[in-house]
């Protein structure tokens, strides 16, 4: 076996160069439009008409993280890429029932199936997901890995990624979670379209407390915060994503930068007061005209 193992290594290395991870999707990214404290002001979907937002750890709760490894991969910060005690659980039933009970998948190898989806589960899927796991770990951290799945995970129509799914569902980007909001984020990727708040919210609530059990089970959260969290209601609708300063928003969006976020010193409580105002004054003005309105930072010169 050791033997054996040291082979596949060595196969796997040399491969390594000639087939590197496909990155593509994870770059296809929405433009982000930024105000002066790095907030979001307005974003476009990616090219493939998905909400895909940038998503690091840092970007995040922490207890959503928390949750989110003690429901999908316990041992993600320490196996290196495949988890040797699921993978022989599941070769196990594997083995003995001849089809697929449980797919021992570590947030590696879901980075990895979401880099290249497979249409269907299969065992060669899942060898080679597993493959692509261990190349991915060589190449890039955990922080790395955690945020592709972070970016491309799944959450029901054309909204991938967790901060796209927050804002979606919550109205807030995902750095700060309730204890009722974090789990009902981890349970959505495993069946996006049958959870879907906005559709099922009845799946979505149920989907939500078992993880929210499961949390409680491995320690994760205390007593008290499960049953405080189940008793919040889930979500039932999908809201808008941030639309503010949208004509100049896409006037810069038509050119972004390499990495799609552009920077800008509009300010979003300035901006929404001008709005309002200029608002208010048209309804006053007979002729019904345009009005424009711009504001300069006269120390800095900053529009």
């Amino acid at each position: 076996p050791g033997i054996a193992a040291t082979a596949a290594a060595g196969t796997l290395l040399a491969l390594d160069p000639i087939f590197p991870p496909d990155l593509s999707r994870y770059e296809a990214r929405s433009v982000e439009v930024l105000d002066a404290d790095a907030r979001l002001l307005r974003a476009f979907t990616a090219p493939d008409s998905r909400w895909r937002l940038k998503a690091t750890p840092a970007d995040v709760d922490p207890v959503y993280l928390t949750l989110l490894k003690a429901y999908e991969d316990q041992r993600f910060d320490s196996h290196l890429g495949v988890d040797p005690l699921a993978a022989a659980r599941a070769a196990m039933q594997y083995a003995t029932r001849g089809r697929i009970v449980s797919g021992a998948s570590t947030l590696s190898m879901q980075a990895a199936r979401l880099l290249q989806p497979q249409p269907r589960r299969s065992l060669a899927g899942k060898l080679l997901q597993s493959a692509r796991a261990l190349q991915l770990e060589w190449r890039y951290s955990k922080d790395e890995i955690l945020s592709i799945y972070l970016t491309l995970a799944p959450f029901g129509g054309n909204i991938e990624g967790v901060r796209a799914a927050s804002l979606a569902y919550f109205g807030k980007e995902p750095k700060r979670l309730t204890p009722a909001e974090a789990p009902l984020l981890v349970a959505l990727p495993q069946s996006p379209e049958p959870r879907r708040p906005d559709r099922f919210p009845e799946r979505t609530h149920a989907a939500r407390d078992m993880v929210l059990q499961r949390g409680a089970v491995g320690g994760a959260i205390d007593d008290q915060t499960l049953r405080e969290a189940m008793a919040q209601p889930a979500p039932d609708q999908r809201l808008a994503l941030p639309r503010i300063a949208p004509h100049v928003s896409q006037m810069l969006a038509a050119r972004p930068p390499a990495d799609g976020i552009i920077r800008t010193t509009i300010r979003r409580e300035i901006q929404a007061t001008a709005a309002r105002l200029a608002a208010d004054e048209r309804s006053r003005d007979a002729s019904n005209g345009d009005i424009a309105v711009v504001i300069v930072d006269n120390r800095k010169g900053a529009i």
